[in-house]
């Protein structure tokens, strides 16, 4: 402890401030570069864009900042994303388009199908928990264990992966729509839907702010802080993380705490896989075999959490989630090739992990 305060004291305030906030620094630095050389970057439509496509990212990255915090790891996430996407889409199909011979309201069946997918969620969660917290089985088998089976289960629900459609309409709407509207031809602007007198040639002129999927996103990311900031349940999660033993002899339930944390990790992603379904309007399962695990948890480490346990925030994972959403964005409308966005994701994790072992203390 005294030698990490000698070195704080001896790098200095700018470094360490530098330190513990250079995902910050980075993300500006990397904003402005692609304003730049990135043509049409800095407009309205693609931050929207940017935004919209980071909302099933940042709740597969929040997730997985727990678990790291807890000194574990979640592979399953994004397949377990998956099979609550299928899930969600396959029991709301069954309902609403009559297979059973009753046509549900598309708010009934909607609400049944939301429950069923985070249902399938939270059984994978329970499952990871148990194995991790009962048995002992290492975080990393546990999950990939957890994976092969979401993965098995969601091939079968999807007839070997065939998207699920014929969806309601509403759905999509509220999965695609903005908060805030305006029609530069009207000048007329509304909530939740474009002004009235809209019409079909004017929709494409169209400004739109807030995407709504956002809004979920945006609760989730305040729920998450308080609990992880200011609650009982986020002091035992870093204590657990900084050292299992120690939390033990202090009297906190390790094995409770970590099956609540994995059954957590697989709330959020079920929650995403929810998303995803209003967003396209479909369940798909072609999109869960992309890393979306892997690249949570970059976002989580170049955020500034360390794979040791004991260290993370919410607010740094959101910032890392942006960092590689920005970064993909602005490479591809750069015009560089798309496998430049997967070795400079690599090197940015490089150097945060880098960072992470030779100055741990800066954070």
């Amino acid at each position: 402890m005294a030698e990490h305060a000698l070195a704080r004291e001896s790098r200095g305030p700018a470094l360490s401030v530098f330190g513990r906030n250079w995902a910050i620094f980075f993300l500006l630095l990397m904003f402005v570069v692609f304003v730049f050389s990135g043509r049409n970057f800095l407009t309205v439509a693609n931050l929207q864009t940017v935004l919209y496509s980071a909302c099933t990212s940042l709740l597969l990255a929040y997730a997985e900042t727990f678990v790291i915090i807890a000194r574990g790891i979640d592979l399953s996430v994004g397949y377990v994303m998956g099979f609550s996407t299928i899930v969600c889409a396959g029991v709301i199909r069954d309902l609403y388009a009559t297979q059973f011979g009753v046509h549900w309201p598309a708010g009934a069946a909607i609400a049944v199908g939301i429950v069923a997918g985070l249902a399938a969620s939270l059984a994978c969660g329970l499952a990871s928990g148990l194995l991790v917290a009962r048995f002992r089985v290492p975080p990393f088998i546990a999950t990939l264990g957890v994976l092969g089976v979401a993965y098995g289960f969601t091939l079968h629900a999807s007839d070997g992966g065939f998207p699920i459609a014929f969806l309601p309409n509403v759905m999509t709407g509220i999965g695609n729509g903005y908060v805030y509207y305006y029609n530069p031809a009207l000048h007329a602007h509304s909530f939740f839907g474009p002004p009235a007198g809209t019409t079909a040639q004017q929709i494409k002129d169209l400004v739109r702010l807030f995407p709504n999927s956002l809004i979920l996103t945006l609760v989730c990311l305040v729920v998450l802080w308080h609990l992880l900031k200011n609650t009982r349940f986020g002091q035992h999660t870093y204590a657990i993380g900084g050292s299992l033993d120690a939390a033990v002899r202090a009297g906190i339930d390790t094995r409770r705490h970590l099956l609540q944390v994995y059954v957590l990790s697989a709330l959020l992603s079920g929650i995403a896989g929810i998303v995803w379904v209003f967003q396209t309007g479909q369940g798909n399962f072609v999109p869960m075999g992309s890393n979306l695990e892997l690249f949570a948890i970059a976002a989580v480490i170049i955020g500034g959490a360390s794979l040791n346990g004991g260290k993370g925030r919410i607010i740094s994972t959101l910032v890392g989630v942006f960092i590689l959403g920005i970064l993909a964005n602005g490479l591809a409308l750069s015009g560089v090739e798309t496998f430049w966005r997967y070795i400079a994701t690599g090197v940015i994790l490089i150097v945060a992990i880098v960072v992470d072992q030779l100055f741990p203390d800066l954070f």
